[in-house]
């Protein structure tokens, strides 16, 4: 029988101690490519990127679409932003994988989905990625199409998977309500079928392991409850991932971060009508010295 899981409290994060800060340069301090956003949602690689950094990452790259490119580049001066064409179902062109995955080789970790179109081009995308052997978290689209790529991924070092209620119905071949009634069972499967540090994202989060192992934050509120939210969550794991934290540490110190920064938020502005892009800068004050 599968432990209840442990409530995660800044208590129980001592026991999963992050990396100390390198001073050297910033590539010390950790390399992140962030593939992300689109035409549609281009905002969303800026709250991931944005995320990242607050969260420690040195270096930071962005793959986005061509047409995002340019103001993404004013909006967030400190990345290096490598604009690629999109295919005409809005997902990246088949053309730009290859230079992604070399890319993706050439960083510590690697954050994708945020904001990415469901294009007919995700499953490539996803095997490049794994081809190029880097830490990944995983997220949104991207998630949707692992049963057609999910062995990649078991294989990957150390995967994330950052799935809501739906997606992690996706991932599972499964229906929406039924996930919901048992959140936790269905993250242990997950984990367990796709070798991944997986959290079953809501009200009340699941953090599991592949081994079965669960963690249980439901702090936060119900302000976090809105649109990028979730790439903030994604760029803050990235960014520990960046760092040199192990899967299951950068996982459980970006969803204890997310949720407190909402917390404070929630204290300070109210309980609701707080914004996604006002996360991030909550994040370095609530980071252990």
């Amino acid at each position: 029988m599968n432990p209840r899981p442990t409530p995660l409290t800044r208590a129980e994060l001592q026991r999963h101690p992050l990396p100390p800060p390198q001073a050297e340069d910033k590539n010390g301090r950790g390399r992140l490519l962030v593939v992300a956003g689109c035409t549609e949602v281009p905002g969303a690689a800026l709250l991931c990127g944005e995320a990242a950094m607050r969260a420690g990452a040195g270096k930071l790259k962005i793959v986005t679409s061509t047409g995002a490119a340019a103001a993404l580049g004013v909006s967030m001066p400190e990345a290096r932003i490598l604009g690629v064409p999109e295919a005409r179902d809005g997902g990246i062109a088949r053309s730009a994988i290859d230079g992604i995955r070399d890319a993706a080789g050439d960083v510590d970790a690697v954050v994708a989905g945020p904001g990415l179109a469901p294009g007919k081009t995700n499953w490539r995308l996803v095997a490049g990625l794994c081809d190029a052997g880097t830490n990944l978290v995983l997220d949104a689209e991207l998630l949707r199409v692992l049963p057609d790529c999910g062995k990649l991924v078991a294989q990957s070092p150390e995967p994330i998977l950052l799935p809501n209620l739906g997606e992690l119905a996706a991932l599972l071949g499964r229906g929406k309500e039924q996930v919901r009634k048992d959140p936790l069972a269905a993250g242990r499967e997950c984990a367990r079928r796709y070798n991944a540090v997986t959290v079953v994202k809501g009200a009340r989060s699941h953090v599991v392991t592949p081994d079965g192992a669960a963690w249980l934050y439901d702090g936060g509120g119900p302000g976090l409850a809105i649109s990028g939210s979730g790439d903030v969550l994604a760029g803050i794991v990235g960014g520990r991932r960046a760092r040199g934290a192990d899967a299951l540490s950068a996982v459980l110190w970006g969803v204890w971060l997310h949720g407190e920064a909402g917390a404070a938020l929630a204290a300070r502005i109210g309980k609701l009508g707080f914004l996604a892009r006002e996360l991030a800068a909550e994040v370095p004050a609530l980071l252990p010295d």
